[in-house]
């Protein structure tokens, strides 16, 4: 988790009170963050992922202020229009498609307050901007760039401007290849034919994100009166949450905000937009989740501790906060200032016996009957990629991907036979039999809260020379044996099977799974010489089956 250094004298000056140490530490600590240390001038904090507007000692005195009672309630931020406008070229949509901008006036900079600003640069971009993959931030000097200002990606050979730190002109290539930060995170340009820049009406370069700055036009000093700020990137809602935090950091400092004209290929933006956003209190949900019994006006007092607006039921989330997405969250932030010292420590009235749950011990059991048929149990991650999935399966099948992933395995698994063949394509050099089995998550889009439906699955395969349907229909006849169950297999059609050898397991009239060979172009995908077998069951249907066949 990032820790910040927080200026005391500036951090009480904003909180607008001064506590006594003993009561400060406690207050800190209970806020949700982890105070680490406070010697002298000096508050070291660890902050929580899930608080990115927490990363500059202006955003934890705001919150901290209405946590204690003093400044409590939704701060409102004054935007004026700044007139100005930032052209995003076609361009950079293969690249990093994405940006939005701000400007700051009437802002006194002295050594403080630059270090402020680095240092909320530097946390945002190892955390919310996941090492300036997800976000990169830069501000600049007003004083030295001339409206309107161009988002475009060139190529890299063309880009010539002198990077912070360097003392020459180098192109976009030298400077991945040549300067320090380049050669760190040269990696999220890695294989762009154009990388992408930000230039004025004069031309001039003032950045190549996510790498660097210019040393002409990217460092604020404390003539520096007026900034211009920009975050780039691949989600717009990000990048605005993420400029939300910095301007209204800039604010505190006793800037102006000012807004600009982002005029994309297709559409006009203006930013920053600081509009609340809303959400309906479910204070019935909030009530049980925390086992307390708050009234309309209880919740809102706590609400306003933590910095909303509460107005006819309706919450008003501040635009910096990035963390609201449900009741649970709101719940969370309730029990923060209700106190968690406050909560009364009860035991329930209801009496139970701990016991395993039920499925899991069924699943003990088909693993204990299939390493009885020697098979060996593999374990692989819920995430993997949609080559793997669909394309060398020969499908094309709905899929969930991660909104914000960090590699490439960025959607999770619909089924568990590719996750096994991967298994297969990687322990070639090992010798054969290699007949596996996974028990494992698979994730479907559904109508549930969080619109993904879990269901528990058995995969296995039959890898060596000689196998065939036969041998993994043994197996199933075998498994269904142990357990008591009748089945059959009606054929059927799969894109990823043999026609002729694939079929439907039923048992009273349910599927609850599939059985068949491996075509062999599915084999060629994986880059495997020998046959494959397998079959997929859904366990849970399975385990209902037997229930039944119980009763």
């Amino acid at each position: 988790m990032p820790t910040i250094t927080l200026n005391k004298k500036v951090f009480e000056q904003l909180v607008g009170k001064e506590l006594p140490l003993e009561e400060l530490k406690d207050r800190i600590s209970m806020l949700g963050t982890d105070l680490e240390s406070i010697e002298g001038n000096e508050i070291t904090v660890e902050i929580f992922p899930n608080r990115p507007d927490l990363l500059s000692v202006q955003g934890f005195a705001r919150a901290f202020s209405s946590f204690i009672g003093e400044k409590v309630g939704l701060k409102y931020y004054d935007i004026k229009s700044s007139g100005q406008k930032v052209i995003v070229e076609e361009s950079v949509k293969v690249v990093r498609p994405y940006t939005a901008c701000a400007i700051i006036k009437n802002i006194n900079f002295d050594d403080e307050k630059i270090k402020e600003i680095i240092q909320i640069q530097e946390k945002l971009h190892i955390t919310y901007g996941r090492n300036r993959k997800k976000m990169a931030l830069g501000v600049y000097p007003m004083e030295k760039i001339g409206f309107p200002i161009t988002y475009k990606a060139e190529d890299p050979n063309k880009i010539k401007f002198q990077p912070l730190e360097a003392n020459k002109e180098m192109t976009g290539l030298q400077i991945l290849s040549q300067h320090k930060t380049g050669r760190e995170f040269g990696h999220l340009l890695e294989g762009q034919d154009k990388f992408p820049i930000f230039v004025d009406n004069n031309n001039q370069v003032l950045s190549m994100p996510p790498i660097i700055n210019s040393d002409n036009l990217g460092k604020i000093t404390e003539e520096t009166k007026e900034v211009f700020i920009e975050c780039s990137g691949f989600d717009y809602e990000v990048l605005s949450k993420c400029l939300n935090m910095v301007v209204t950091a800039f604010a505190e400092m006793g800037g102006e905000i000012y807004s600009l004209e982002l005029d994309y290929p297709d559409s006009k933006k203006t930013s920053p937009d600081l509009t609340p956003e809303k959400m309906k209190l479910d204070l019935r949900y909030i009530n049980k989740w925390l086992g307390l019994n708050l009234s309309e006006e209880e919740a809102k007092t706590q609400l306003e501790k933590m910095g909303y607006g509460y107005e006819n039921g309706i919450v008003m989330i501040p635009a910096y906060r990035s963390d609201i997405l449900h009741q649970v969250d709101l719940a969370e932030d309730i029990a923060i200032a209700y106190g968690y010292e406050n909560f009364e420590e009860t035991i329930p009235n209801v009496a139970t016996v701990a016991e395993e749950d039920p499925l899991e011990k069924f699943s003990k059991k088909i693993r204990e009957i299939l390493v009885g048929l020697k098979l060996l149990e593999v374990k692989n991650y819920h995430l993997i990629t949609k080559e793997n999935l669909n394309e060398k399966m020969l499908l094309e099948n709905e899929i969930i991907p991660l909104k914000n992933a960090l590699g490439e395995h960025n959607h999770l698994r619909n089924w568990i036979l590719p996750s096994l063949l991967l298994n297969l394509k990687d322990n070639q050099h090992h010798e054969y039999p290699q007949n596996i089995f996974e028990i494992g998550r698979t994730f479907v889009s559904g109508d549930t809260e969080t619109k993904v439906v879990e269901t528990e699955h058995l995969g296995i395969t039959i890898c060596h020379e000689k196998t065939d349907f036969t041998e993994v229909r043994q197996i199933l006849a075998a498994l269904m044996g142990s357990l008591g169950l009748e089945f059959s297999v009606k054929e059927t059609s799969h894109p990823s099977f043999i026609l002729g050898r694939v079929g439907e397991i039923i048992i009273k009239d349910i599927i609850v799974g599939f059985i068949g060979e491996l075509s062999p172009k599915v084999l060629n995908n994986w880059e495997l010489v020998v046959p494959v077998v397998g079959m997929e069951l859904d366990l849970e249907k399975l385990f209902e089956v037997l229930k039944e066949n119980k009763k």
